[in-house]
């Protein structure tokens, strides 16, 4: 049985890898074709049902589709994450679009650590790929699905997923440990997922 649990495991975690390879580079190509302003038009139209609420955006890199014009719209207080470590939730410190970043691990960039810690109930939330199901991948180290969970156990949380529409998956693997999200924005369409 514990056997076949590790080969398991082990496939998943190949299946994942060569996914996020195929989906990295679906993303960057939908990056070069894709109509980020209208994206950033319906996330801003979805964002007004959260207005006076901390806003957690991110700061765009890769090919990532970039919030940037969202959140600079959104009526209320922005935040991005930190990492602090491997294997932990992210935190998030208070930010105002166009103030300067810097440098985080694993290639982010983040506001100084001087920047006061918030809690937000409300995330857009990046990824290589997503399902209709609500489910998306990320880059493997799980900072996403830690934090959900942690900040769903405390309240209310909405994550929105911010994507192309080339990065829908068929289906995206899941774990047990894997968030859904409540809703993923495009350049095209709102897409309420049925997770299941």
């Amino acid at each position: 049985m514990w056997i076949w649990l590790r080969e398991r495991a082990v496939q998943t975690a190949q299946f994942k890898a060569d996914l996020r390879r195929r989906a990295a580079d679906l993303r960057a190509e939908a990056a070069a074709r894709e109509n980020l302003t209208a994206a950033n038009l319906r996330l801003s139209a979805v964002l007004g049902d959260f207005r006076g609420e901390m806003l957690a955006g991110y700061a765009a890199m890769r090919s990532e589709a970039d919030p940037a014009l969202a959140m600079a719209a959104h009526e209320g207080g922005c935040c991005l994450p930190v990492v602090l470590r491997k294997a932990a939730p992210l935190i998030f410190r208070t930010w105002t679009p166009g103030e300067p970043l810097v440098e985080g691990s694993f290639g982010t960039r983040m506001p100084p650590g001087t920047a006061p810690e918030r809690i937000p109930r409300v995330l857009i939330v990046p990824m290589l790929a997503f399902d209709a199901r609500g489910y998306r991948l990320g880059y493997g180290g799980g900072f996403y699905d830690r934090t959900l969970e942690a900040l769903r156990a405390k309240g209310p949380v909405t994550a929105i997923g911010f994507a192309f529409d080339a990065q829908e998956a068929d289906l995206v693997p899941v774990e047990l440990t894997d968030q859904p999200l409540d809703l993923i924005v495009t350049p095209t369409r709102l897409i309420w997922p049925m997770a299941a």
